[in-house]
């Protein structure tokens, strides 16, 4: 199923996305739903980020072809390392909460951010409480997957000593356009387009740390609530964003999440 949140006559709802349809339902996204009994037509809907977490974890150097590999490489890591191995247990950082947005909602570069690129992840949208879960039980924890877009300042991941305004602006963490239970998460698809061209191009069976060992591994010291967010890295080379462009983050059984880009004060 496709779940969505949506804004229909100025009030907030929790639905279904069925075709060019949504079917919305009585209660929240977690626990018990009941059916109101109406079809939506999308076109008069408005989508929103398909959750508001609590927290977002997000994993740096996640497949192999985003590691540095020369001087002058700046990776999701803002590192210049040469020849760097891959990280033998997941590389964990957070984005705030407050720089979520949903499908259709500008990227607002802040002034003086210097250059700001887009990452296309896949995410995973957690469904229960977990703490201290094992691999092999963490993607029962899981609701569903979505697709999410970790955009950075590079020249502030780089010279500061913590990535919070890097990676944590307002707008830097678009989400959606639906979340989708009953995936694998260990081989699908996945594009980013910047005014229609491809830039990066991957596949979830290339990560190094897969889902569950994600969620197992912050498990063990964070508790992980309903509606938190994962981003489990990004593929090759990410691609540089200014005013005027649309990005697009397209994953094989979810939907394209996109979002234009302006520059903010």
């Amino acid at each position: 199923m496709k779940y969505v949140r949506f804004l229909h006559k100025g009030r907030e709802f929790y639905g279904l996305l069925e075709g060019n349809a949504v079917l919305p339902f009585a209660g929240g996204l977690i626990g018990k739903r009941r059916p109101m009994g109406v079809r939506l037509p999308l076109a008069e809907v408005t989508l929103l980020a398909p959750v508001r977490p609590s927290k977002i974890i997000a994993v740096a150097l996640n497949y192999m072809d985003h590691l540095p590999t020369g001087a002058g490489f700046v990776s999701s890591a803002g590192g210049g390392e040469r020849g760097r191995e891959a990280p033998s247990v997941p590389e964990l950082f957070l984005k705030a909460p407050s720089a979520v947005v949903g499908p259709e909602e500008a990227i607002v570069v802040p002034a003086g951010a210097g250059r700001v690129e887009a990452e296309g992840e896949l995410v995973a949208v957690i469904g229960r409480r977990a703490r201290g879960v094992s691999p092999q039980d963490a993607l029962g924890c899981v609701l569903g997957y979505t697709c999410g877009n970790d955009v950075s300042a590079r020249e502030w991941q780089r010279g500061d000593i913590q990535w919070w305004r890097a990676k944590s602006s307002d707008t830097f963490a678009p989400v959606g356009p639906c979340i989708v239970d009953e995936l694998d998460p260990a081989k699908l698809k996945l594009q980013t387009r910047v005014n229609g061209e491809v830039k990066q191009r991957g596949n979830t069976r290339l990560l190094i740390h897969d889902v569950a060992q994600i969620i197992s591994f912050a498990s063990r010291v964070m508790t992980l609530e309903p509606g938190d967010l994962i981003f489990t890295g990004t593929p090759g080379t990410t691609p540089t964003l200014s005013p005027g462009d649309v990005v697009e983050v397209e994953i094989e059984g979810i939907g394209v999440l996109r979002n234009a880009v302006q520059g903010g004060d």
